[in-house]
């Protein structure tokens, strides 16, 4: 791996970068077969990724046809990342299984061992001999729909396709690692002014809030629309913040302390609630929400904005979903991805239903939406998220974090990149756009080692 890495620093070409010989091990993050009951009896909050995730030695596995061998210099901390490592809600070893008994190819991801992570920035080694559109050399991002083309339901919209999966989560050899095998399919250019770091935080939560807001799959955005967007300063949430006012909409932007409320507003968005300020509590126990609570926040959209949302982007589950159809006005939309706080949600569909209001589901974004997201990343109309970079050696901390709530934005993870900062392929653009703009969300580095 050291050749590698010193071959891209230098500026190697394609050929060169090809001629390299490749490990039959690599450095990964994974978790392991033999841990998922680790964890039982132990509520949600306390399980540890740092007790699950471990960093070590895997086994290189064999390049398909329509693959290609990625030499990843970042990734990043995405909720399945933490999913995966406290085996929760299910062991992610039963997709592997299930991957594994579909084909030759899919058979080597039924292992022992699953490396985690659905994105990463990257440069291209190796190519399989059906890979037209990529060359060793390319310098690349990833987004994380792994999906078969041969079958039908996958060309209509991908995201449908019978068997959609999210690599990193739902297959293995994700990109928490050194080395990483894709499907080309999943290939998009990085973005040239931005770091191995920048880029690799943006593919799965960006490409997620587009297909929620702008694409037709989702909420369909239109200029003039309020959107209410829970978690504002997340990961999906901060893109959905730059996305509406990027569309000409107006965001509401919820959160949950001060300093929150301050990074949003730095970047455009006017209208914030701090509902831990606000002292919102929208269910009296565990079994009864509180409708009172619902107005109160209805009140204080209408009194920001004059109007009931258009659009809310709920992702929170549980603690949120009533809220949401309360608070959407008529005729209007609640799009939601996940449900961070619990997946059994209780809403009133009285208010669905008389008032004609809409709950879209969406699930991450098909490869033109991913494409369209990525292109507007490089062209600096929406900027990435991140805001501190962890080495590979702590990616464990890095989910304990997401765990906990204690990030903003997106957490980065360098892999084969020794040091944050590099990677800057057109730092004129870079410098248009601005150093101060890119980099808002940043809080600092953690320091990192090869």
């Amino acid at each position: 791996m050291q050749a590698i890495l010193d071959a891209i620093q230098a500026g190697a070409s394609g050929d060169e970068l090809a001629a390299i010989p490749l490990p039959d091990h690599y450095r990964a993050a994974f978790v392991r077969k033999d841990e998922v009951g680790m964890f039982e009896g132990v509520a949600s909050a306390d399980k540890d990724p740092r007790r699950s995730l471990h960093v070590g030695e895997v086994a290189t596995p064999e390049l398909a046809p329509d693959e290609v061998v990625l030499a990843v210099m970042a990734s990043s901390i995405n909720f399945n990342t933490v999913w995966t490592s406290i085996f929760e809600p299910v062991s992610t070893f039963g997709f592997l299984g299930r991957l594994g008994r579909e084909s030759v190819w899919g058979a080597r991801h039924d292992q022992p061992f699953h490396v985690v992570g659905s994105d990463a920035s990257a440069v291209v080694l190796r190519v399989g001999s059906a890979v037209r559109n990529w060359k060793p050399g390319d310098r690349v991002v990833v987004h994380c729909n792994y999906v078969d083309d041969q079958d039908p339901s996958a060309h209509d919209d991908s995201m449908l396709a019978a068997n959609q999966r999210i690599w990193g989560f739902e297959t293995n050899y994700g990109g928490l690692a050194d080395l990483s095998i894709v499907k080309a399919n999943q290939l998009m250019p990085k973005p040239s002014h931005l770091t191995w770091e920048e880029a690799a935080v943006n593919g799965l939560c960006a490409s997620t809030s587009y297909r929620m807001l702008v694409g037709s799959h989702g909420a369909r955005m239109k200029q003039g629309d309020n959107v209410l967007v829970w978690g504002a300063t997340g990961g999906i949430g901060a893109y959905a913040v730059q996305l509406v006012l990027n569309g000409g909409g107006t965001p509401i932007g919820v959160v949950s302390s001060p300093q929150r409320a301050e990074l949003l507003r730095s970047i455009g968005c006017e209208h914030v609630i701090d509902r831990a300020a606000d002292g919102y509590r929208f269910w009296k126990d565990d079994v009864t929400q509180d409708e009172a609570e619902w107005r109160r926040l209805g009140a204080r959209i209408r009194g920001l904005v004059g109007e009931d949302p258009d659009i809310v982007f709920e992702h929170p589950g549980r603690n949120t979903m009533g809220a949401s159809v309360f608070v959407a006005k008529r005729g209007g939309t609640v799009v939601t991805c996940a449900a961070t706080s619990g997946y059994m949600v209780e809403y009133d569909n009285n208010r669905l239903w008389m008032k004609l209001k809409r709950i879209v589901s969406s699930h991450f974004a098909n490869y033109q939406e991913a494409w369209d997201m990525n292109r507007l990343i490089d062209r600096g109309a929406i900027q990435p998220v991140l805001s501190a970079t962890f080495p590979l050696t702590e990616v464990a901390e890095a989910a304990w974090q997401v765990h906990r709530n204690q990030h903003e934005g997106k957490l980065g993870v360098l892999c084969l990149a020794p040091t944050a900062g590099l990677g800057i392929d057109d730092p004129e653009k870079r410098a248009r756009i601005g150093e101060d703009v890119i980099t808002r969300f940043s809080t600092g580095a953690r320091p990192a080692s090869v």
